[in-house]
């Protein structure tokens, strides 16, 4: 893999770093897991290790007073997202062409989606460094979006499960429109049913898509289409075929990684 801007280690959720998260929002993982499973599919990262982001040009265009209005990666109104994923990155880097900082907290990041202009209650010095950390990890992202939470007086909400309030405070008066609060209900629901994913067949799933082997969702679950793409991965590396996903595994996974550097602070 080539080196790419916002690029890094790009590691998977991990259950001390889901439980450090739950514990400084004073709620269960559950709670947590609801959040970013409405606003990521509980996913924090794209395929080719960036953070997941969504490009905001009404953000972009109240951070630099119009001055680069052009009806696309500035404008008034919210909206003209275009399709999901690497997408977003064009956007950004059309953005960060005319005011870098600007457009860096004009993108939400990560698997709780948090916007950069939030940086500092998100428990960062400036945005550079909070889209750094969001290169580095789920745990981080997860982090910051705890200390957003408290920050921002919406754990007490997320803690009664009052949906309503939470949906408000976190997605924004027109929560409404897309459902937000039932949505974030009926998630919890279920996993109230199921649990939590399993984070080890999880991490396994995640770095298999980074490998180019796809798993068909990172969801936790050790179906068989995951297990094929862990076989053809380790028929392609002469490993022994399994059908467990394990700590061991994953080992091999990461080990298998290329190296990146992130450039996340270049200017």
């Amino acid at each position: 893999m080539a080196q790419t801007e916002f690029c890094s280690t790009a590691l998977a959720a991990s259950s001390e770093g889901l439980a450090s998260a739950a514990d400084m929002v004073g709620v269960h993982a559950a709670e947590l897991w609801t959040v970013v499973t409405v606003e990521t599919s509980g996913c924090g990262f794209l395929s080719d290790r960036r953070p997941q982001i969504r490009y905001e040009r009404h953000i972009f265009h109240r951070l630099t007073a119009g001055k680069f209005d052009d009806g696309d990666i500035s404008d008034p109104a919210a909206g003209g997202y275009g399709s999901a994923g690497a997408h977003q990155y064009d956007r950004l880097a059309a953005a960060i062409a005319y005011n870098r900082a600007a457009a860096l907290q004009s993108a939400s990041w990560g698997i709780g989606q948090i916007m950069g202009e939030n940086f500092r209650a998100a428990g960062f010095a400036d945005v550079e460094s909070m889209v750094d950390a969001m290169t580095q990890g789920e745990d981080q992202q997860l982090t910051a979006m705890a200390n957003f939470l408290l920050r921002s007086n919406l754990s007490s909400a997320l803690k009664a499960h009052d949906w309503t309030s939470f949906a408000r405070g976190y997605n924004g008066p027109n929560f409404a429109i897309n459902q937000y609060d039932r949505r974030l209900n009926g998630e919890f629901q279920k996993l109230s049913t199921t649990g939590l994913p399993d984070l080890v067949v999880r991490s396994a799933q995640l770095y298999l898509s980074y490998l180019g082997f796809d798993p068909h969702g990172i969801d936790g679950i050790a179906g068989t289409r995951a297990l094929a793409a862990l076989a053809q991965f380790q028929q392609q590396h002469g490993l022994p075929v399994t059908t467990l996903i394990d700590g061991a595994i994953v080992t091999q996974l990461v080990k298998a990684l290329p190296a990146v550097a992130s450039v996340a602070t270049a200017p």
